[in-house]
């Protein structure tokens, strides 16, 4: 259910007063966005989680100070916003922090590079495939990517499965030799070919 802005001022209201059930509240109303501003900004969950935590302490003890007429979003956002340079700096004088985020940043890069390859390989496989000649096209998409059985297309375009088996053998080969150009092997093409 959406808690409406008169509601959270509400909330604001009596968390200044020192209850917890409205900071219990509110933190389950934005933990989950903040949460993910804070990943995308630190790009390791235990950070981020460490960061909102700590932005959700200092809310607390600052809770006399909030006032309900402003956006909560906002202030607490800015608090964490707040945090996340304080650990970048204290990533700068810590070696070892440096070495954790510089991990995290290769990992994050190769899964980008990884699904980029793999957004580029489907581009080559799909233009391999519409360079075949229509019916071996067909017959092709029907066997291999919507995983049709060889006497299922045989019934389906009213040919022998013989016919069928020569199709893919065909199309396999001719895909094959385009893509082993780019240097990337058939088995890959299928991994992706079945996801």
């Amino acid at each position: 259910m959406e808690t409406n802005s008169t509601n959270k001022k509400v909330l604001v209201k009596l968390l200044n007063e020192g209850n917890e059930a409205a900071f219990e509240e509110l933190y389950y109303l934005y933990s989950k966005d903040l949460l993910r501003f804070l990943m995308k900004l630190v790009k390791a969950e235990n950070f981020a989680a460490e960061i909102a935590q700590e932005a959700f302490i200092k809310i607390w003890n600052n809770r006399q100070n909030i006032d309900p007429e402003k956006s909560f979003h906002s202030y607490l956002f800015r608090i964490a916003e707040n945090l996340v340079y304080d650990f970048f700096r204290k990533a700068a004088r810590d070696k070892k922090l440096q070495t954790v985020l510089i991990n995290i940043a290769c990992v994050e890069y190769l899964h980008v590079e990884e699904k980029i390859n793999r957004e580029e390989t489907n581009l080559l496989l799909r233009n391999a495939i519409d360079t075949l000649p229509p019916k071996r096209r067909q017959v092709f998409q029907l066997i291999k990517m919507e995983e049709r059985s060889y006497e299922e297309v045989s019934e389906l375009l009213h040919v022998s499965t013989s016919t069928i088996n020569d199709h893919v053998v065909k199309a396999t080969k001719s895909i094959r030799e385009k893509l082993e150009k780019y240097h990337i092997t058939f088995i890959c093409v299928l991994f992706f070919l079945l996801q």
